[in-house]
């Protein structure tokens, strides 16, 4: 028999629970199709079938059934071993992935209470808030929505924040005026498995302040191709988190945006019932004294569902 991964349990689980590959993959945070092929290579590996599959329901067969109960078993064992192996050390090792943005004093402040590993898969928000859920990171720096939290157990304390700006054609220039949110350019990939995340902020920024949306297929949210995007519109488009400190062509120019400011929060992420001393640590030692960041000023523009957002 083949090895069997703990990731591939917990699909199972949840496909379980949902009898809906739709909405497991969407409380997975991940491509219904990928859900699919893994659950359809676990049964290969267990050499049985787990579900009974048409076009209208998914049903658990007599062998998922059997299976589940021992399967929730198993999982919640891994999860003691994880928690009673980081006891044993005076130093627990915790694994933080991230998106493309990290504290920059992170390893300083966190010395004295953990040995913070850097997870090498830098992957888009939903997908590091998924893989917090179901335990291949400890933490995750990412943009999560309240929505999010609720639906994968996560819990999430503000650990920075981005002022988002618009690119504009123009050039070098001392001079150059703000502009008006509802006057940007946002841009919407059909990439939903690379910008799912970013779809969602942008989708909303657009219905909230007017912003125009254009739709590419291309991935250049960010990258020299989203450069040559700006020069194509007609408005200025706005930069997303991950182009906040690219260094601009000649030919283009920073403008700020105003009538709302535009922000994007980063949070960090962790499990709500995380009961490792090192986790927690290091959650405490990051997010003390992070302040607001600009995002409850009054011209401030934060999405509805975000969580660090005022009602009302």
């Amino acid at each position: 028999m083949a090895p069997v991964e703990l990731r591939q349990l917990r699909y199972f689980v949840a496909v379980a629970e949902e009898l809906n590959f739709g909405r497991a993959a969407e409380r997975l945070l991940i491509a219904g199709p990928s859900l699919s092929q893994q659950i359809k290579a676990l049964e290969r590996d267990l050499g049985v079938r787990l579900f009974d599959r048409d076009r209208r329901k998914v049903s658990l067969t007599q062998a998922g059934a059997a299976l589940l109960p021992h399967t929730r078993a198993l999982l919640d064992r891994a999860d003691d071993l994880k928690r009673r192996a980081g006891n044993l050390t005076g130093s627990q090792s915790v694994r933080l992935g991230y998106v493309n943005w990290l504290p920059p004093d992170l390893m300083s402040r966190t010395a004295a209470v953990a040995q913070v590993h850097l997870d090498a898969w830098v992957a888009p928000s939903h997908t590091q808030a998924a893989r917090v859920a179901d335990g291949s990171l400890d933490l995750a720096v990412c943009w999560v929505r309240t929505e999010d939290l609720q639906r994968l157990g996560l819990r999430a304390r503000l650990i920075g924040a981005d002022r988002l700006y618009a690119v504009a054609r123009g050039g070098d220039s001392s001079d150059v005026p703000d502009v008006a949110a509802r006057d940007v350019h946002v841009l919407i990939d059909d990439d939903l498995t690379a910008w799912a995340a970013w779809n969602v902020y942008a989708e909303e920024l657009a219905q909230a302040t007017g912003a125009r949306k254009v739709r590419i297929s291309d991935g250049a949210i960010t990258g020299p191709a989203f450069f040559d995007h700006v020069r194509r519109c007609t408005r200025p488009v706005l930069n997303s988190p991950k182009g906040q400190t690219s260094p601009l062509p000649p030919d283009l120019v920073r403008r700020e945006i105003v009538g709302p400011k535009v922000y994007w929060t980063w949070s960090l992420v962790w499990r709500e019932k995380e009961e490792r001393t090192g986790v927690l640590a290091v959650v405490d030692a990051l997010c003390e004294g992070v302040g607001d960041l600009g995002i409850h000023a009054p011209d401030a523009w934060l999405p509805a569902d975000d969580p660090y957002a005022i009602p009302g």
